[in-house]
C-alpha cells in the first residue's frame, strides 16, 4: 500500500473513532445485523437447504426483537436477497456508528453427521480448522467486481495475508469476546452443542473492517439433515433468532446499562402502630448497629473502570494512558486488561466511566469485584 493510502486509511480510522465517541454519550445502541451471502452468492446448499436464505430469515427475525426494546437501533446491511461486498457490509456498520456488528451464517461439511454452533471473533489464530472456516467464508469476494484492487496484497485462500490490523483486532477484542460467549451461553441453554469448546478467533474479512466489537456467528450445520432442517424451519429460526437477541441484549445491560441502572428499594406505607416505650434489649441495638455497619462499608464490592485490554504490557503511567492515573492492571487469557479507579460506590464508578470515556476510551466499561473475584456488575449491586 502506497504512503498516501495508508495516510488515508489512519485519518479514516481516525475519525470513525471520533464518531463513535460523540454517539456513545447519545444513549442508544445501535446494532448491524448482517446476513451471510445473497443474490448469486448461495452460501452453503445442503438438501434443499440454502445459507443465503436462512442467514436472512435469522437476522430479520432477531431484528424484529431488537426493534422492539426502546433505544436500541437495528441496521441491517440486507434485507432483501442482495449481493453486497464484504468490505461493504463492514463500511455499512461503520458509517451508522454501530455499538456492535453481527454476521450470521449457517455451516456445512462433507461429513453430514457433524452438526453444532460456532461463534468467532476477529483474531490471526494460526488453527487450521479455524483458517479454513476463514477461508471458506472469504473466498466471497472473489465473487465481487475488481477484487484483486480493492483487497490489494490479500490472498483469499491464504488468511494470514491479513496481517496489518492486529492493533485493530485488539481494541475491540475483549468486548468481541464477551458478546460471543453471551451468545453460546444462550445457545447452550437451547441444548444445542457449541463445537471447539469456546469463542473462536479467525481472520474473517467481514469482520477485519468493522471498527466496532465484532462477531460472526455459525448458527449450525445444513448438511445435517436433522440440525438443517430444524435452522430452515419456522421454530428453529425463531429459537436461535431468539437467543441471538437475549444476548444482544446481556451485552448491551452489562456495557451500556439497562436503562434502569438506578436501584431504589421501595418503601412500604408504614401502618399506624401503639407507641412502644420499653427499651430494647442490649443485644438486639448491637445487631442493628452491626447490621447498618456492614451496609455501609460493603468494602466486599468493589467497581473499577476497564479502559482497554491488548496483548502488550505497559507501564501504569500517565502518559501511556491519556492522562489518567489511579491505574490497574489483570493479566488473563493472553491479555493484559487496564483499569482506571477503584470505589465501592456504584454511582461513584458511573463518575469514572464518563471521565474514561472523556479521555477517549470510549468503549470503557465498569466491572466489578467481590472479593477479589470478577462478578457481573448487576450481582456486585446487589
Amino acid at each position: 500500500m502506497c504512503t498516501f493510502n495508508k495516510i488515508k486509511v489512519f485519518f479514516t480510522f481516525l475519525t470513525i473513532i471520533a464518531t463513535h465517541s460523540i454517539y456513545s454519550q447519545s444513549g442508544i445502541f445501535k446494532v448491524t445485523l448482517d446476513a451471510g451471502h445473497g443474490a448469486h452468492d448461495f452460501g452453503a446448499v445442503y438438501n434443499g437447504h440454502v445459507e443465503k436464505n436462512i442467514a436472512l430469515a435469522i437476522v430479520l427475525k432477531v431484528g424484529k426483537m431488537l426493534e422492539a426494546y426502546p433505544k436500541i437501533d437495528v441496521n441491517y446491511t440486507r434485507k432483501t436477497d442482495v449481493f453486497i461486498d464484504l468490505v461493504e457490509r463492514a463500511n455499512i456498520a461503520n458509517r451508522d456508528n454501530a455499538s456492535i456488528f453481527v454476521s450470521i451464517h449457517c455451516n456445512a461439511n462433507k461429513n453430514t453427521s457433524a452438526d453444532g454452533t460456532e461463534t468467532y471473533v476477529m483474531g490471526m489464530n494460526k488453527i487450521a480448522s479455524n483458517l479454513e472456516a476463514a477461508k471458506k467464508e472469504n473466498s466471497v469476494i472473489t465473487l465481487e467486481k475488481d477484487y484483486k484492487r480493492k483487497y490489494e496484497g490479500f490472498d483469499p485462500n491464504s488468511p494470514e495475508t491479513m496481517i496489518g490490523m492486529k492493533l485493530m483486532q485488539e481494541e475491540y477484542l475483549e468486548n468481541s469476546i464477551s458478546l460471543a460467549s453471551k451468545v453460546e451461553d444462550e445457545f447452550e441453554k437451547l441444548g444445542k452443542k457449541i463445537r471447539g469448546g469456546g469463542v473462536k478467533q479467525a481472520p474473517f474479512m467481514v469482520l477485519h473492517k468493522a471498527y466496532m466489537p465484532r462477531i460472526l456467528i455459525e448458527t449450525g450445520f445444513i448438511s445435517n439433515p436433522v440440525e438443517g432442517s430444524l435452522l430452515d424451519s419456522e421454530k428453529g429460526q425463531l429459537e436461535v433468532a431468539r437467543a441471538i437477541t437475549n444476548a444482544i441484549m446481556r451485552y448491551k445491560n452489562e456495557y451500556y446499562g439497562s436503562g434502569n441502572e438506578t436501584i431504589e428499594i421501595a418503601k412500604p406505607t408504614p401502618k399506624p402502630v401503639a407507641k412502644d416505650t420499653s427499651v430494647p434489649a442490649r443485644s438486639t441495638v448491637d445487631s442493628v448497629k452491626a447490621i447498618v455497619a456492614a451496609t455501609q462499608s460493603n468494602s466486599d464490592a468493589v467497581f473499577k473502570i476497564q479502559i482497554t485490554a491488548i496483548s502488550k504490557k505497559l507501564a501504569l503511567t500517565r502518559k501511556n494512558f491519556k492522562g489518567l492515573n489511579n491505574l490497574s492492571v489483570d493479566y488473563d487469557k493472553n491479555l493484559y486488561r487496564y483499569m482506571y479507579g477503584k470505589t465501592s460506590d456504584y454511582n461513584e464508578a458511573k463518575k469514572l466511566l464518563e471521565e474514561a470515556k472523556a479521555k477517549g476510551y470510549q468503549y470503557a466499561f465498569i466491572t466489578a469485584f467481590v472479593g477479589g473475584k470478577k462478578v457481573s456488575v448487576q450481582d456486585a449491586i446487589k
